[in-house]
């Protein structure tokens, strides 16, 4: 089931604090990216954000599930969390803080 389009716009106003937010749509869900970082995934309208030590120690208690079948365990973000907006972005903020920048992706060629 895909995620409603309004769920994945809610979502990107309420960590639009944490640096540039972009929704981009995966395999009938969508990947959330903070300056450039994959940090989250909405999928059947539940938020999942990837795991780092300080997301972990910040988002006490959080459970961690995968977002599909064969997908590495994630935060799983309750609903009830969701209209914490400066906990959200914070969540946000560290999480992409201690992800690594992007690989740079080489050209395509023409042909």
């Amino acid at each position: 089931m895909a995620s409603e389009a309004k769920t994945v716009a809610f979502l990107v106003d309420q960590i639009a604090d944490a640096g540039l937010i972009q929704a981009k749509p995966m395999f009938g869900e969508h990947g959330l990216y903070c300056d450039g970082k994959m940090v989250a995934m909405i999928c059947d309208d539940q938020l999942f954000v990837k795991p780092t030590a300080g997301g972990r120690a910040f988002a006490d208690g959080l459970d961690e599930r995968p977002p599909y079948p064969g997908a590495k365990p994630c935060l799983l973000v309750d609903a009830d969390r969701w209209d914490d907006r400066d906990w959200l972005a914070r969540l946000i903020g560290i999480t992409a803080a201690e992800l690594p920048a992007p690989k740079a992706r080489p050209p395509r060629r023409k042909g």
